[in-house]
């Protein structure tokens, strides 16, 4: 259940006590924090930390539950936030979202990550290496786990832009028998392109509140209003990503419509040939079914030359009918 745990003083990691209250009274004596990480615990080992930490009961069910939009709330002892990291998968050209749910209070920080693409583990690693930043107390955690998780969102979007243009390209090339599954590609693509706008979306609210950019523009509880400019950046990024992402979206509506278009042009050329050949096959069908018939006294019936005149008539026909059709394109 607990992945990693540890407090950390002075931004250096120290092992804290197996006991998860020794170690926060530890943290707090110390004038540092405890950081503890858990991966998809069940609600029976889930309840030590809530009972350690005082978390807020509708916090603990929806980081048990998962499946929620990213979002900050504030809870008398604790803030609680929920961030979707990204997973792109090249092999597939497939996105898919995991979950981390982050609560953060005076002196600790209790991480619960929901899949296994997130980024945690290179976050701890990074604020390890940097003591500085990580003397700023649980507020640096927050930080660093948003500004990881939105700079790979603007990595997935790069990605998805690659994508779009293969697609793009696929769509508007000459070879018509190799599009009959372009419009199941695109409308794959597109649900990819809403998957990732669940997870990039919903999460610039919260930025902005951590920024001091909201309409009330008041301060957080629990993170040092000194770290304000750092998620004001965090945010900007997000911005680049959301318009990044709306801009797949439009264009990824663009190309649907305009391989609609061309499948109707398609499909408009090939019944105009259809409807040539068979003006075409009327001509001859017209004359047998005239020939065809049994009268007695019709026109040229005991004529040694009629056979080839009619023959002939219905090949000058043809020709005429075919190079008219031609010179207008239908075929």
């Amino acid at each position: 259940m607990i992945v990693d745990c540890a407090v950390y003083r002075d931004g250096h990691r120290t092992e804290g006590p197996e006991d998860l209250s020794d170690a926060l009274a530890a943290a707090r004596a110390s004038g540092g924090f405890v950081w503890i990480g858990l991966h998809e615990p069940t609600e029976k080992e889930f309840a030590l930390v809530t009972e350690e930490f005082a978390l807020h009961p509708l916090a603990v069910e929806d980081a048990l539950k998962a499946h929620q939009r990213p979002k900050l709330e504030v809870y008398e002892d604790s803030l609680f936030m929920v961030l979707k990291p990204v997973v792109y998968e090249p092999a597939g050209d497939t996105v898919s979202t995991d979950e981390i749910m982050v609560f953060l209070g005076d002196a600790f920080v209790v991480t619960v990550r929901h899949g296994g693409g997130s980024p945690l583990n290179a976050v701890r690693r990074r604020l390890e290496q940097e003591p500085e930043l990580l003397g700023e107390g649980p507020t640096s955690v927050l930080y660093a786990i948003t500004d990881a998780t939105v700079d790979h969102y603007l990595e997935v979007a790069t990605e998805l832009q690659t994508d779009l243009e293969e697609l793009e390209a696929e769509v508007f090339s000459p070879d018509v028998g190799g599009s009959r599954n372009t419009a199941s590609r695109i409308y794959t693509f597109k649900r990819q392109v809403l998957e990732f706008r669940r997870a990039t979306g919903p999460l610039a609210t919260p930025l902005t509140r951590l920024s001091g950019q909201g309409a009330t523009g008041s301060a957080v509880p629990f993170v040092n209003e000194q770290a304000r400019p750092f998620f004001r950046d965090v945010s900007d990024h997000l911005t680049r990503v959301n318009e990044s992402v709306e801009g797949l979206d439009r264009l990824v509506s663009d190309i649907l419509s305009a391989h609609l278009a061309q499948m109707s042009v398609r499909q408009n050329d090939d019944m105009r040939k259809i409807s040539a050949w068979a003006a075409m096959a009327a001509i001859p069908t017209m004359i047998a079914g005239i020939y065809g018939m049994n009268f007695e006294h019709m026109p040229e019936l005991r004529w040694v030359w009629s056979y080839p005149a009619v023959i002939a008539v219905t090949a000058v026909l043809e020709v005429l009918v075919y190079r008219l059709f031609k010179r207008r394109g239908w075929l």
